[in-house]
């Protein structure tokens, strides 16, 4: 292809350039209706577009604690070794895994986080027309695949803030979906459901639905929340997912994790990037495991910040809702716009959080757990915001 005189030469003929721009004769007619998005904002970007510094980043739900020392030391010695493409199939991460969770490694599929594997489960299981049922208002992302592979979206609401086990089985049945999405604990709102309840929801489900168990929190939730791993591993209709993002601070790594029965773990052999995960990636990530010590710190860190958001709240006239992530959702006691005026007006101020994106959730605004500086920050910027609002 050459440009010439603002007219594109592509394979001996002559087209019009901006032609070629609107109409994407190579683009799907998927693709070509589909909005170009980004499903987050990140602090980057506010920093960029409207000319004022982030100073306490608690809207990402990132670990400001960062990772451990010895992580850091493994990086720093591995290094080196940054030229050499990492082993197709993570074996050293899977069998450490396997050895902390009690299952096989071959239970086990490593990807470009819980993002990443999302979108690959999505493309085996998802094309044009195929029913997906999730809730509205939860992981965007999630719906961002789904739609981005031609998906049917069936949204249950949520129930008393938490996701509506009922509902999702409800939709799943009447649409006889493919696919049904589930996080527990929840983001945005950081409720859990009882290990109990989850199985008995997976055992409701039809066989010819995949469900899809978000379970990135999972370090900083109560341990009556998750089912023993033995309960789904011979189950090819469940797949566990899980991050190195959270607790253990590596989000800016991008390692996860998912769990399920062999011959769907197998599956993403057909689709995955086999070459797609960093070696320093999966070098932090096995460091990061191997120091329990460190991580169980750091969730006694988070509760205790989870505690101090709360505090901050209710020093200023709003609710925080029990959390089981590291994250509070607290609600401002009136509607979606008051919300978003507290973020923005926040993030002027160099404290970003983020809100849920749906009536009622949207009531409520979300902040990460973070160090005591940023703490404080937040408690000496949150009441100059809210008595500006009024």
């Amino acid at each position: 292809m050459l440009a010439i005189g603002g007219r594109v030469i592509m394979f001996g003929r002559i087209s019009n350039r901006n032609a070629l721009m609107t109409d994407f004769p190579r683009f799907t007619a998927l693709a070509r209706n589909l909005p170009a998005t980004v499903p987050f904002v990140g602090p980057e970007a506010l920093e960029r577009t409207r000319n004022y510094p982030i100073n306490a980043r608690l809207g990402a739900n990132e670990s400001g604690f960062g990772p451990a020392s010895t992580v850091l030391a493994a990086i720093r010695e591995a290094a080196g070794e940054i030229w050499k493409y990492s082993d197709p199939e993570h074996l050293s991460l899977r069998q450490a895994l396997a050895a902390h969770l009690g299952c096989g490694s071959e239970n086990i599929v490593i990807g470009e986080g819980v993002d990443g594997l999302l979108g690959m489960a999505v493309r085996l299981t998802v094309e044009p027309g195929t029913t997906v049922v999730t809730s509205l208002g939860g992981y965007p992302t999630f719906n961002y695949h789904v739609d981005g592979y031609g998906g049917r979206r069936i949204n249950v609401p949520y129930a008393g803030d938490r996701e509506d086990l009922d509902g999702l089985l409800e939709a799943v049945k009447a649409e006889d979906a493919t696919m049904v999405y589930f996080a527990n604990p929840d983001n945005p709102m950081g409720s859990f459901w009882h290990a109990d309840d989850v199985i008995r929801f997976a055992d409701a489900l039809p066989e010819t639905c995949m469900l899809v168990l978000d379970e990135a929190y999972c370090e900083c939730g109560p341990a009556e929340a998750f089912p023993d791993m033995s309960r789904f591993i011979d189950r090819p209709n469940i797949l566990r997912f899980r991050t190195f993002s959270k607790a253990y601070g590596l989000a800016g790594a991008r390692v996860g994790y998912a769990i399920g029965a062999p011959q769907t773990i197998r599956a993403f052999d057909k689709i995955r990037n086999h070459f797609g995960m960093p070696r320093l990636s999966l070098v932090a990530a096995e460091a990061a495991l191997a120091d329990q010590a460190y991580l169980q710190a750091v969730v006694g860190r988070i509760i205790a910040s989870r505690e101090e958001i709360a505090g901050i709240a209710r020093d200023n006239g709003l609710t925080p809702l029990p959390s089981a992530t590291n994250f509070v959702a607290i609600d401002c006691g009136r509607d979606g716009a008051y919300a978003r005026s507290i973020v923005d007006a926040l993030g002027a101020r160099g404290v970003f959080i983020r809100m849920p994106g749906v009536a009622p959730l949207n009531r409520c605004i979300r902040i990460s757990t973070g160090p005591h500086r940023d703490m404080q920050l937040l408690a000496e910027e949150l009441p100059i915001v809210l008595e500006a609002l009024g």
